[in-house]
């Protein structure tokens, strides 16, 4: 079948980013904002608030909540597809400026429930018509606690959007200058975006041709490294200031919170990464064999094997395809949903210059639509990016009935279903291999994941956290920042690399993003987490009913309450994470007895 490669916004709203339709939303959303304002005033100056005046603003404020979303994902689309683009940056401020007058209402609300006595508030969350979000609700009221005097937390929010909002948007404005010099296999040289340089890189192509890009690439961020360090530094003293304004130095208190997850959980699995490296290594060392070397460079662990005559490519109509066909193993609903997807246009996969790097889904509340950003080459790493962005949408799809604080998923079970749908189709890529050779090459493939969860993201980790830990009472210059990240990088491949990644400090968003702190370990938590659910789907023959009801659950208790309830184990003990390395071993074992003979 055919399926589209470029995304239909037209259907949110017509017209780009200076469409008449998204004008005349947010003015709508503006006087709803003041209407809900009103609602605040009327009720907050009685010491006990009515239950009535409650639900009413619950409702007010998750509305706002979805249409504010609904109009950012369709700017930030565009953003995404045209990196030039000037036109939606205004609009996206306006939005930004909106949410932050959301934000002030909900900081009112957070003290109003606050005044309830414990009595008091837990009849209120019985009411059948708070019922379902009574869980945010008692959230909402422990961050009350917290919460500064209205005129302060109101600062806070106004300053913000010229404080780590602005920094993180002038993230984006240096990514679209970057340009990567690249000469091809004929001799021609070519001149790249980011996102094309990226993705080149993970392209198969000769180990010289590769070193040398990579040095280009090091070279683009390097040639920008002060305004990137300046941008990095402020995003991050403006986040640390807020935070010791509400009383903390501790810059993993807010991470932990986002992810509902307790500092024992974090621990105890960054032990087991830790501990498990030299399972990685192992594999990093007969990958250099295989590609002629002693040991791997930075830009080789990504680098696709090319050990048959014709490497795994694929059209992307054949990657949606295969994507469909295997998800239909497993889960029915998974497969209707990406079909629909693929074939409605929400997936913008075309690859063509000025589009961002990297891949995303966002979430259209009122339209209870996704939107898949990505750019497609044909390598098996794209066909698992589509199913892993698949997997998210999939997760957006089943919850899209239930109020929207209920839809408000942690960062770490976020990347469950994503993982979960991108372990099916890289599962079955490999037992769909050929011969051996080809085999090799999707188990290649399948192993960037652990090696991402285990070093790579281990390394941004220990990265983050000595880069806080030093911000807290000095700016990090630009070399410091680059020692840091190489130091870091060492730690975690165990000195297993000959060259390593500076200036990743740089080239990598997640470091720059201004609502998410520390998006690093979610990632390794929803892999290794859906390894354990990967495991448990193929032996029981009601899963997709059981599944479902987990994904359902994800904004509606604590992680550690979601793993004992649907999977009956104990996040803060190292045996369920360590069983789902267990996988990841057989995989590893399977990839030494068939490149064996190679070597």
């Amino acid at each position: 079948m055919h399926y589209p490669q470029t995304w239909a916004l037209d259907q949110i709203f017509a017209g780009g980013a200076t469409s008449p339709a998204l004008q005349r939303k947010m003015q709508r959303l503006a006087k709803q904002l003041t209407a809900t304002q009103a609602t605040l005033a009327a009720g907050s100056a009685t010491s006990q608030p009515d239950a009535n005046w409650l639900t009413q603003l619950a409702t007010e404020l998750q509305t706002l909540s979805a249409g504010l979303a609904q109009c950012e994902v369709f700017v930030v689309a565009i953003q995404s597809a045209d990196a030039s683009n000037t036109t939606a940056a205004p609009v996206l401020n306006r939005l930004y400026q909106l949410d932050n007058q959301l934000d002030q209402l909900m900081v009112q609300f957070k003290k109003q429930l606050v005044k309830l006595d414990d009595r008091t508030f837990k009849q209120l969350v019985a009411r059948p018509a708070l019922k379902a979000i009574a869980f945010n609700l008692t959230e909402f009221r422990e961050q009350g606690r917290k919460l500064l005097a209205d005129q302060t937390e109101t600062l806070i929010n106004d300053l913000a959007l010229d404080g780590y909002q602005a920094w993180s948007d002038h993230y984006d404005t240096l990514v679209s200058q970057i340009k990567v010099p690249y000469t091809d296999t004929t001799g021609a040289t070519h001149t790249l975006s980011a996102g094309q340089a990226q993705n080149q890189l993970a392209a198969a192509m000769p180990n010289t041709q590769r070193a040398a890009l990579m040095a280009n690439w090091e070279a683009a961020w390097q040639q920008q490294a002060p305004a990137f360090a300046d941008t990095l530094n402020h995003l991050a003293g403006f986040r640390l200031t807020n935070y010791r304004a509400h009383g903390t130095t501790d810059f993993l208190a807010k991470p932990l919170a986002l992810n509902r997850m307790r500092a024992e959980t974090l621990d105890t699995m960054e032990r087991v990464v830790a501990n498990n490296q030299p399972l990685l290594l192992s594999y990093l060392k007969r990958k250099a064999a295989l590609l002629g070397k002693t040991q791997l460079d930075w830009q080789d662990v990504e680098a696709p094997l090319t050990l048959s005559q014709q490497p795994p490519h694929q059209t992307f109509d054949q990657a949606a395809d295969f994507v469909i066909t295997n998800f239909k193993q497993f889960s029915p609903q998974m497969a209707a949903l990406a079909q629909r997807a693929l074939e409605n246009g929400w997936v913008e996969a075309e690859n063509r210059p000025n589009k961002r790097p990297g891949g995303y889904m966002d979430f259209l509340p009122e339209s209870q639509e996704s939107r898949i950003f990505m750019t497609f080459t044909g390598t098996p790493n794209d066909t698992a990016t589509l199913a892993h962005e698949l997997g998210h949408a999939f997760h957006g799809d089943v919850i899209k009935d239930l109020p929207v604080w209920r839809q408000d998923y942690a960062m770490n079970v976020a990347e469950t279903a994503s993982t979960f749908a991108e372990l099916i189709v890289a599962d079955a890529s490999v037992k769909n291999a050929s011969d051996s050779r080809t085999k090799l090459e999707l188990l290649d493939a399948k192993m960037q994941s652990p090696l991402a969860m285990f070093l790579d993201i281990r390394a941004r980790y220990l990265f983050e956290r000595r880069f806080y830990a030093t911000r807290q009472t000095e700016l990090v210059t630009p070399d410091a920042l680059s020692d840091l990240m190489l130091s870091a990088q060492k730690e975690a491949y165990g000195n297993a690399l000959t060259t390593y990644h500076p200036m990743f400090w740089a080239s990598k968003l997640h470091f720059y993003l201004a609502d998410v702190p520390f998006y690093n370990f979610p990632y390794t938590f929803g892999y290794l987490f859906s390894l354990g659910l990967y495991a448990q789907a193929k032996h029981q023959p009601d899963f997709e009913q059981r599944y479902v009801a987990l994904l359902r659950d994800t904004a509606n208790m604590s992680t550690e309450a979601l793993a004992q309830k649907h999977l009956n184990v104990d996040l803060t003990k190292p045996d369920f994470w360590q069983a789902g390395v267990a996988l990841i071993k057989r995989d590893i074992d399977e990839f030494m007895a068939l490149s064996a003979p190679l070597l």
